[in-house]
């Protein structure tokens, strides 16, 4: 975060050194906002959003006293310098007590003080900040860049080139191609200093995706207790991964674009404008310009995400990486589990060499983790696959099973595309999308 978005609400009911104050603040950089009473800070507090209030202790009708107390009981996350004429152990205690992070005398004998406190607070504000960030943070240690892009040497050049840019990307695959893991790549790539923030549209109901993806303020909805920073806050400097854009609801998409296009939004229930440098890589598995035929998906917004698209191939196609990713997750999967195994049978090398793998990579991770943890002496246990899916797919191709798995699908649940859709483990607009390409509506 930057001096120029930090944002402080100074409160006096002195004119003349409301104006000093907020001047001595704004020279050093940061956004200040002023009020003349407490009534008015607490009615400016939604708009403003501020990290910082700075309060006189005695002023007209509510005191500063009170007004930590409501502003701790509202928004505890919001710092309070108190400043006061009267200063005495007694009412600096009791500030203390309420929550005021510490507190200075007027007259105001050197400005510099007042600079040195407020950036003790900017400070203390960066390091929570970057605490939140590191909580958030999903990426965990990544493979080795060879093997990430072992058989797409291609894409390799593509993700490199874009990396160093603030084009928005738009990467395209299937379920478990490791859309997530190119996207970590980027972001290692680009340098950017801020968080890798990721955040799956198709797991979050339409309702809470935009207090996730925005934030919101406290009393914005029912259960909203607190403010919270939404995940475009999160990864200011940084990188937020939107996967499974397809199924973002029409309210989302409508802010989304406004994000990509002017890099600013609000809160749920706020009314103060944020901005956001944040580079946005979105990802789907769905045919998106199905979606934007079926009125499902904003074109305007697609045209903003597909600045630059990336086509990850299925495992399927590059089969000679299959031994590799093997070796891989059984060595790093055995260290995890604390096994110990020296030996990958040929048998259950060759078994996974010409499995499918429908899944992609992250089928395979599952299936090398069930059989790390089933092995003994040594040697990597047998795979336990989807029965009858080895023969099958030989024969067939995996377009038809999927299709035969929706058809089975809907007929057990008597043409009920909900339950189908629970049943399969997909959402229910990405069945809705597969019933249409196969026919079957």
């Amino acid at each position: 975060m930057e001096r120029e978005h930090f944002r402080i609400l100074v409160v006096d009911d002195d004119k003349a050194f409301l104006l000093l104050l907020t001047s001595i603040l704004k020279d050093a950089g940061y956004k200040v906002e002023k009020a003349s009473t407490a009534q008015e800070a607490l009615k400016k507090l939604r708009g403003i959003s501020p990290h910082l209030i700075i309060a006189d202790l005695k002023m007209p009708g509510m005191s500063g006293l009170e007004l930590i107390e409501r502003v701790k009981e509202e928004y505890p996350e919001i710092e309070v310098i108190m400043i006061t004429a009267y200063a005495t152990v007694d009412t600096a205690v009791q500030a203390m007590k309420l929550g005021a992070f510490d507190y200075i005398t007027k007259p105001l004998q050197d400005p510099e003080e007042l600079r040195q406190l407020v950036a003790r607070v900017f400070e203390k504000q960066q390091l929570k900040l970057e605490n939140q960030l590191l909580r958030e943070q999903l990426s965990k240690d990544l493979p080795p860049i060879d093997l990430i892009f072992m058989g797409m040497d291609d894409l390799r050049q593509e993700v490199e080139e874009v990396a160093s840019t603030n084009a928005t990307i738009m990467l395209y695959g299937e379920s478990g191609t490791g859309k997530s893991l190119i996207a970590r790549v980027i972001h290692q790539l680009s340098g950017r200093k801020g968080a890798f923030v990721e955040i799956n549209c198709a797991a979050i109901p339409e309702n809470l995706l935009e207090a996730e993806l925005f934030g919101y303020e406290r009393g914005a909805f029912t259960g909203a207790t607190s403010t919270k920073k939404g995940k475009f806050e999160l990864a200011q400097k940084g990188t937020i991964f939107l996967d499974e854009i397809s199924e973002m609801g029409p309210s989302s998409q409508a802010k989304l674009l406004r994000v990509l296009q002017d890099g600013s939004f609000e809160r749920l229930g706020g009314l103060a404008t944020i901005k956001t440098d944040a580079r946005v890589i979105a990802a789907t598995n769905q045919n998106i310009r199905e979606a934007i035929k079926e009125k499902l998906f904003r074109e305007d917004l697609y045209y903003r995400l597909n600045v630059f698209p990336i086509e990850i191939p299925p495992l399927r196609e590059r089969r000679e990486v299959i031994p590799h990713l093997v070796r891989y997750f059984t060595a790093t999967l055995s260290k995890k589990l604390g096994k110990e195994i020296r030996e990958i049978p040929p048998k259950v090398m060759d078994t996974l060499v010409k499995y499918p793998w429908p899944g992609n990579i992250r089928e395979l991770q599952n299936v090398i983790e069930r059989a790390v943890i089933l092995s003994k002496g040594g040697k990597l246990a047998a795979p336990r696959l989807e029965e009858g899916m080895e023969e099958e797919t030989l024969e067939g191709s995996l377009k038809e099973l999927e299709k035969k798995a929706i058809e089975k699908a809907l007929e057990r649940f008597g043409g009920n595309r909900k339950k189908a859709a629970e049943y399969l483990g997909i959402s229910l607009r990405a069945l809705q999308y597969k019933i249409k390409n196969y026919g079957l509506a």
